[in-house]
């Protein structure tokens, strides 16, 4: 008979599944309490009800900014929110587990200074809400084990920590307006996912800008590609093509990708012309 397990989930491989265990308890009853199901207390955070479940288990982290509204929303009286220091310290802990290609650029990318993001096919990871992610590894071909899956999702999520380290990293996302447009998954986690990039573009660290398809010119044709900023070293670049990975060191290669990058946002939606337009495309789901 063969031994299977589930997944390890982060806190489990760092010793620090207690906390959420215990953190996630408390957050069930205080809402039990309130005499909210899952689903509504999930619309007022901004997860759906399988989010909420994942953390009322203790197998999903739940990040500070959670903690926060938690604890206004259910009259936790600063209990939740006093837990904050120890959930940051023990998410500083938690080890990223990628494929070997990847592990590199996750690196980079865990400590970088400066983040920024052209993509014109997907929203980029660090931008994904849970259940556009989920859509997005359930549907791969070829297809994916169960395991894999919540191994990956798991793996991506905790890519997003790095909005929660201080100092936070400055981040800049460009996006085709087709990224915006594609309903990945149907409309609610479509509508999920729109009200994540408006939640997350208020972050005073963060511009998301989107490029208008209707453009007479682009000068970018080449496809995504990522800059980071590591700490004490050059900037680099980053592409992937069907999993295969370059990490650009090359310092006239990595210009060029800069120079067409500035290019890019100079001609793309303000911060603010692209939450107008993201406001707008909700309201007409």
């Amino acid at each position: 008979m063969t031994d299977e397990r589930r997944p390890e989930t982060p806190a489990e491989a760092d010793g620090t599944t207690g906390l959420f265990t215990a953190l996630g308890k408390m957050m069930k009853r205080l809402r039990e309490r309130r005499g909210l199901t899952q689903k509504e207390f999930g619309q007022m955070v901004g997860y759906g009800p399988d989010a909420i479940s994942s953390m009322e288990r203790g197998v999903r982290t739940i990040r500070p900014q959670v903690l926060e509204q938690a604890d206004d929303l259910l009259d936790a009286g600063g209990l939740l929110k006093d837990a904050i220091p120890e959930v940051r310290e023990a998410m500083s802990k938690v080890r990223t587990r990628h494929p070997e290609w990847y592990r590199s650029y996750a690196a980079l990318e865990a400590e970088a200074r400066e983040l920024h993001f052209y993509a014109n096919q997907g929203v980029p990871g660090l931008l994904q809400h849970e259940e556009h992610t989920r859509v997005v590894f359930s549907q791969r071909r070829p297809l994916l084990s169960e395991e894999t899956i919540e191994k990956r999702i798991a793996d991506r999520l905790s890519r997003q920590q790095v909005f929660d380290r201080w100092p936070p990293p400055m981040c800049s996302f460009v996006l085709e307006e087709v990224v915006v447009d594609r309903a990945i998954g149907g409309r609610a986690v479509h509508e999920a996912q729109m009200k994540q990039l408006l939640r997350l573009s208020v972050l005073r660290n963060v511009e998301i800008q989107v490029m208008p398809t209707n453009v007479d010119f682009h000068p970018n044709m080449d496809g995504a590609f990522n800059l980071l900023t590591p700490p004490r070293h050059p900037q680099v670049a980053y592409t992937e093509i069907q999993e295969f990975p370059r990490l650009i060191t090359d310092a006239e290669e990595v210009r060029k990708i800069v120079d067409r990058y500035g290019m890019i946002r100079a001609m793309a939606l303000t911060p603010l012309e692209t939450r107008a337009l993201i406001e707008k495309k909700l309201e007409e789901l």
